[in-house]
């Protein structure tokens, strides 16, 4: 069985500015910064000493996790697990403490989930000559695969379990594989998205290569620019996004409420060559990897309402914004909606692509686009498209939404939604 038609039927998020869906797109309509000042930041002595941090999550965790279970877990894991929880319940989707779901899977990636628990917890011990005393969880808590792992115990997945980790690209890159295995008939539902922890080990050397934002310490808010003339660097975030991913077919078969259709994706590398690198994007690529997602999509680009771009207020924005407009060879004054996530929750990395999958969705889902933080003074290059920038919440009946990430590696992202109608 293959090409078969592919729905989003649950949601969970777990954002530095909301938990909760209804939460998440109140704080996305309404501009709701979640980047505060991290006084743990300052007195590691970070050029950025602000951050986007979920808020709650020491009371929160109980609620879905036993002591036993937070034991053998690093903050990423407790992240992906409240967010896949979240999305299960959502979806409409019991829980058995004894049947295996052959027909269920998971990809939930990380961009650098476990470096926290080595460096505050295995490096020390092992450095002290205490190997004896690092437990029996240790490989538990740094292995990779640990986040999507508790999750399939958590709720007895017996489809493809995996973690990808593919830089900033991973949590779109997720729900585009997932996107594939649903669609081929490999599985009836896969949970996908990405998760990252928010320890100062993790954000160490982002601020250590100084593409951080260090101009806004005394004004978090205003720190994420993406867009922004007076950009200067991305805030580094953390989080969860979860998306359950189900055929047509089981969607409608249980009576599931279905939020919308995912029409197509693509992922590829530039190689780094024509520009491109470890750290900057082949132009080309990004391109490519645009039309091949809206190609599969089986719109036209001015079928598409908004664009929920990568857009991490570096010097990648303006190009970012030219690469869309030759990927859809549309006009500026044609292009669709241009707005970034990560001017209200910060990059969140690993898991940046689940969130800002989960926010595109609710914007279908309920008819807006919210507002670009910050980028009232738009960088020159994007000038052009000021008419298309959307500064503030428009209310708008979307029907279709592009969502893209482009990572470290060269490796780029992009995923094409459409509402639901039944």
């Amino acid at each position: 069985m293959s090409d078969r038609r592919v729905v989003v039927t649950g949601m969970g998020v777990l954002a530095p500015n909301a938990h909760g869906l209804e939460a998440f797109a109140g704080a996305l309509r309404a501009g709701k910064s979640g980047i505060r000042f991290h006084q743990h930041l300052a007195d590691a002595k970070f050029g950025c000493q602000v951050g986007g941090i979920p808020e709650g999550v020491d009371e929160l965790q109980g609620r879905y996790l036993s002591q036993e279970e937070l034991l053998a877990m690093n903050p990423n894991m407790v992240y992906a697990a409240i967010a896949a929880i979240d999305a299960w319940t959502d979806a409409g989707l019991e829980r058995s403490t004894e049947k295996v779901d052959w027909d269920t899977g998971a990809i939930i990636g990380t961009g650098i989930g476990g470096i926290d628990t080595i460096a505050e917890k295995l490096a020390p011990r092992v450095d002290q000559g205490k190997v004896g005393r690092l437990g029996s969880t240790m490989v538990e808590q740094i292995m990779s695969s640990g986040n999507s792992a508790r999750v399939a115990g958590l709720l007895g997945l017996g489809n493809q379990v995996t973690t990808n980790s593919s830089a900033c690209n991973t949590g779109t890159e997720a729900v585009i594989d997932a996107f594939f295995r649903v669609r081929e008939g490999r599985a009836e539902r896969m949970l996908a998205g990405g998760s990252e922890g928010s320890s100062k080990y993790i954000w160490a050397g982002f601020d250590g290569m100084k593409v951080l934002n260090r101009t806004k310490n005394g004004a978090p808010a205003e720190a994420s620019r993406p867009m922004s003339a007076s950009a200067a660097g991305f805030v580094p975030g953390s989080g969860a996004g979860v998306l359950v991913l189900e055929s047509l077919e089981s969607a409608r078969a249980r009576g599931a409420r279905i939020y919308a259709e995912v029409l197509g994706g693509d992922v590829n590398c530039g190689g780094h060559r024509m520009g491109g690198s470890m750290t900057a994007p082949n132009p080309v690529s990004v391109q490519r990897c645009i039309r091949a997602a809206v190609r599969m999509a089986g719109v036209q680009p001015r079928e598409i309402g908004a664009i929920n771009g990568h857009l991490t207020a570096t010097f990648a924005d303006p190009h970012e914004v030219a690469n869309w407009s030759k990927a859809l060879e549309l006009k500026p004054d044609e292009m669709p909606l241009l707005h970034s996530t990560k001017s209200l929750i910060g990059h969140a990395l690993g898991a940046a692509g689940g969130i800002e999958c989960v926010a595109s969705v609710l914007e279908l889902h309920h008819g807006f686009v919210h507002g670009s933080a910050n980028c009232d003074d738009l960088h020159p290059d994007i000038a052009p498209f000021e008419r298309r920038v959307a500064r503030r919440t428009v209310e708008l009946p979307l029907e279709v939404i592009a969502k893209a990430s482009f990572g470290f590696g060269d490796v780029n992202g992009c995923v094409v939604f459409r509402k639901w109608k039944s």
